[in-house]
């Protein structure tokens, strides 16, 4: 005998009529097919989302023709867990994405507490990240970093801040070195203000298989022999949502370094 591996989908749906017994009705049909319930809560207004857990993809199939069927619902989505998925469940809305640019995510202020989860949960992966995180001063990047670091049980080591004073490194420790590390660097700092052996350290950071957070990635590419292609992700925070992330207040003091 062997064992077929449990996999986890998402389902998301719209409720037209929110009827007594919907979700009783729904939660039946799942479990005569043994499908698992693993986490189930509100997305946005008058949807919910679930974590579902099974090891027959057919299963997941048969049920998306059945639900097509149930008057009061209509499926929005019915596929295999993403990470944004997670995190919708978790906090009962989605993150916001770039139209355009699907790496580019967006977060306001009052979201810290779902910017942290996410960075927890892709700080948790291994193997080489670089992540780009946009965002005026004080509104709290470096601060998330540290919270993502701190959820997914991970060290983080500055190479290049502004957090408490002007941090530029030369070398790290063999146990700063370690590839389990969070690396933080500001793409202004580390470009303006860098000197030769800084700017070393950080392509060798930069070839590590580690996770890199970039704080003002387009400072970083402006400056440097990187391009954006090299980034998985770019994290935009704001104060509100109409906020508008420019540079030029704030970056020209670096100059004459």
């Amino acid at each position: 005998m062997f064992c077929v591996e449990m996999k986890q989908w998402y389902m998301e749906y719209k409720i037209h009529k929110n009827r007594p017994g919907l979700l009783g009705d729904i939660a039946s049909l799942m479990g005569m097919l043994e499908i698992n319930i693993i986490t189930i809560n509100g997305v946005e207004d008058r949807t919910r989302g679930m974590l579902l857990q099974t090891n027959d993809d057919e299963k997941i199939e048969l049920l998306g023709k059945l639900l097509q069927k149930v008057d009061n619902i209509t499926v929005n989505a019915l596929r295999a867990t993403k990470l944004v998925d997670i995190l919708a469940v978790r906090h009962g809305r989605y993150i916001e994405r770039d139209s355009d640019d699907r790496k580019t995510f967006r977060f306001t202020r009052d979201e810290l507490g779902l910017l942290v989860d996410f960075l927890g949960e892709i700080f948790k992966r291994e193997g080489n990240q670089v992540i780009g995180l946009r965002g005026m001063p004080r509104v709290g990047k470096t601060e998330s970093i540290i919270a993502g670091s701190v959820c997914s049980n991970k060290r983080w080591t500055f190479v290049s801040s502004t957090l408490l004073r002007q941090t530029v490194r030369s070398q790290l420790s063999d146990d700063e070195m370690n590839p389990n590390n969070v690396f933080i660097i500001d793409g202004i700092v580390s470009t303006i203000r860098s000197n030769e052996k800084h700017f070393a350290l950080l392509q060798d950071i930069m070839k590590a298989p580690s996770t890199k957070v970039i704080e003002h990635p387009d400072i970083f590419v402006r400056e440097s022999e990187y391009e954006y292609s090299d980034f998985d992700y770019i994290i935009e925070l704001r104060n509100s949502v109409d906020e508008v992330i420019s540079y030029d207040a704030f970056a020209d003091q670096y100059e004459g370094f």
